[in-house]
C-alpha cells in the first residue's frame, strides 16, 4: 500500500518558518510536533527568508511555478504574433492585387 504525501496549505508553512526563523521553537522540537522532518523545515525556512511573503506560490516548489508561469504567458502571446504575421501577409497580398 503506497502512503499519500501530506499536504500542508500556504499558512502554515509560512507559520512554521516564522517559528523557526524566529528562534521561539527548536527546528527539531517543531518537526516533531507538526510530524514534518526537520530537513523539510529548515528548507521552508530559507526559502521564507530569501523570498518573504512571497515564498510558497501555488502547489508547488518556486522555480517549477515560475517557469510554468513563463511558459504558459509564452504560449498566450505566440497566438496574437501569428495572427498579426497573417494580417501583415494579407495586407500585402490585397495591396499586390489592386496595383
Amino acid at each position: 500500500m503506497t502512503q499519500r504525501r501530506k499536504r500542508y496549505d500556504r499558512q502554515l508553512k509560512i507559520s512554521a518558518a516564522k517559528v523557526v526563523l524566529s528562534g521561539e521553537m527548536t527546528v527539531r522540537g517543531l518537526s516533531e510536533e507538526l510530524g514534518i522532518k526537520d530537513s523539510t523545515l529548515r528548507r521552508r525556512a530559507c526559502e521564507y527568508d530569501g523570498m518573504g511573503e512571497a515564498a510558497f506560490p501555488g502547489n508547488g516548489s518556486p522555480k517549477i511555478s515560475k517557469d510554468y508561469e513563463i511558459v504558459k504567458l509564452g504560449k498566450k502571446i505566440e497566438e496574437p504574433e501569428r495572427e498579426n504575421e497573417m494580417l501583415k501577409n494579407f495586407r500585402a497580398f490585397l495591396s499586390q492585387d489592386h496595383a
